[in-house]
C-alpha cells in the first residue's frame, strides 16, 4: 500500500475475535460485502498466524488486517498459585488437571512482528498496548496503516504520539476483552458515545467506534459522536462464517442472565454472559493475563465439550440478543445500507 496516499476506512469493519470467533472466512465474507475484515493473531503462533494469512489472502482480492495482542509484564506468581489452588477442586469434578506452571507468554510478540515486517498486510491493528517507538516506525516504513485500540483518553493521546494512523475506541459495552493497556486498570466506565466524545477531544485521528453496536442505526449514531467507521463483533458471532462453538451461538440470544465483566477466565477484564463460573470465582481472580488464560484453559475445553453454558466462557457484547444467522458478506452490505440510510 502506498502512504503518500491516505487509506479510506471502510465504514464497517468486523473485530478480530481470538480464540475461534473470527475466521479467515468471515474476514473474506466481511471485505465481499463491503466492510473491513480483521484477522486475529492473539493466540496464534507465528507460524499459524502465516498459515491463518494465506488461507485469507486466497479467500479474499481485498485490503484485510492483522491484530496483534501486546504483551503485558508477567503476573504475580503467587496470586496465580492461589487462584489455582481455589480453582482444584472444580477440576477434580470434572476430571480436569490444571496446568501446574503457567509462565510468561509474549504470545510469539517478536516472531509475528519478524512476519508481518518481512510480507506486510495492508492493516495491523494493536490490543492490550501499543508496540514500541521503533517498533511503530518499522511498520510505517513497512507501509502498513497501523490502528491503535484505545479505551481512555490519556490511551489515545499516548497512541497519536506514536504515529498511529486511527484508533479504534473501545467502550465498556464490547464484547470480549476491554483492550486497556495496563491489566490490572479498571475499565472507564463511559458509554461509547461519551468516549468517542472524549477521546475526540485529544486526537484528530480518524475513531472506529467499538462495543455494542449491532445495526445501522447505532452505527449511524457512532458516526454523529464522532466516529468515523466502526467495528462490530457480536453482531458477526452467528454468522456462517463465524468459528463461534455452537452452544455460545445459541446463548446469545437464548441466555436471559445478561452480561457482566470478569476476570475470572483469563485475569483481564471481559464482557461474557453471566453463568455460575462467573458467580464462583470472580471474587477471587486475579490480575493475571495471559497466565489465567492459561490456568483455566482446560476447564473451559472440558464445558465446551460437555455444551456446559454455566461454565463456559461466552463473550459477548451488551447486544448480543439482536445478534442474526446469515452470510457474513449479507449482514455487512446491510449494515452499510442502514448506516447510510440512518446518517
Amino acid at each position: 500500500m502506498n502512504r503518500s496516499t491516505p487509506m479510506q476506512l471502510p465504514l464497517v469493519a468486523a473485530a478480530p475475535m481470538a480464540g475461534g470467533g473470527t475466521t479467515p472466512a468471515l474476514v473474506a465474507a466481511v471485505n465481499e460485502g463491503g466492510g473491513l475484515g480483521l484477522l486475529p493473531a492473539g493466540y496464534l503462533s507465528a507460524a499459524g498466524l502465516a498459515a491463518a494469512i494465506g488461507v485469507t489472502g486466497r479467500l479474499t482480492d481485498c485490503p484485510f488486517g492483522v491484530n496483534l495482542f501486546v504483551p503485558d509484564a508477567p503476573a504475580d506468581p503467587a496470586a496465580v498459585a492461589a487462584y489455582r489452588e481455589r480453582l482444584r477442586p472444580e477440576a477434580a469434578s470434572h476430571g480436569v488437571e490444571l496446568p501446574e506452571s503457567t509462565g510468561p507468554d509474549r504470545d510469539d510478540w517478536e516472531a509475528k512482528l519478524e512476519l508481518l515486517l518481512a510480507d506486510p498486510v495492508p492493516v495491523v491493528s494493536y490490543t492490550f498496548g501499543l508496540p514500541s517507538a521503533a517498533e511503530a516506525a518499522a511498520f510505517r516504513a513497512a507501509g502498513s496503516y497501523q490502528i491503535g485500540t484505545v479505551t481512555t483518553p490519556a490511551e489515545a493521546r499516548a497512541a497519536t504520539l506514536l504515529g498511529m494512523d486511527a484508533l479504534c475506541v473501545q467502550g465498556p459495552e464490547a464484547g470480549g476483552h476491554r483492550g486497556t493497556h495496563r491489566q490490572a486498570a479498571v475499565p472507564d466506565a463511559r458509554s461509547l458515545a461519551e468516549l468517542l466524545a472524549a477521546v475526540r477531544e485529544v486526537t484528530p485521528l480518524p475513531l472506529i467506534a467499538a462495543g455494542g453496536l449491532m445495526d445501522g442505526a447505532g452505527i449511524a449514531a457512532a458516526l454523529r459522536a464522532g466516529a468515523s467507521a466502526a467495528q462490530l463483533g457480536t453482531a458477526y458471532l452467528r454468522t456462517d462464517e463465524s468459528g463461534a462453538d455452537p452452544n455460545h451461538r445459541a446463548a446469545l440470544v437464548g441466555h436471559r442472565g445478561g452480561t457482566t465483566v470478569t476476570r475470572a477466565f483469563t485475569g483481564r477484564p471481559a464482557r461474557g454472559l453471566r453463568n455460575a463460573f462467573i458467580d464462583r470465582y470472580e471474587p477471587y481472580a486475579p490480575v493475571g493475563y495471559p497466565e489465567v488464560h492459561h490456568l483455566t484453559r482446560p476447564l473451559r475445553a472440558a464445558a465446551t465439550r460437555r455444551g456446559d453454558l454455566t461454565a463456559m466462557h461466552l463473550w459477548a457484547g451488551t447486544g448480543h440478543r439482536r445478534a442474526r444467522t446469515g452470510p457474513a458478506a449479507d449482514l455487512t452490505a446491510e449494515l452499510l445500507a442502514q448506516a447510510n440510510a440512518a446518517r
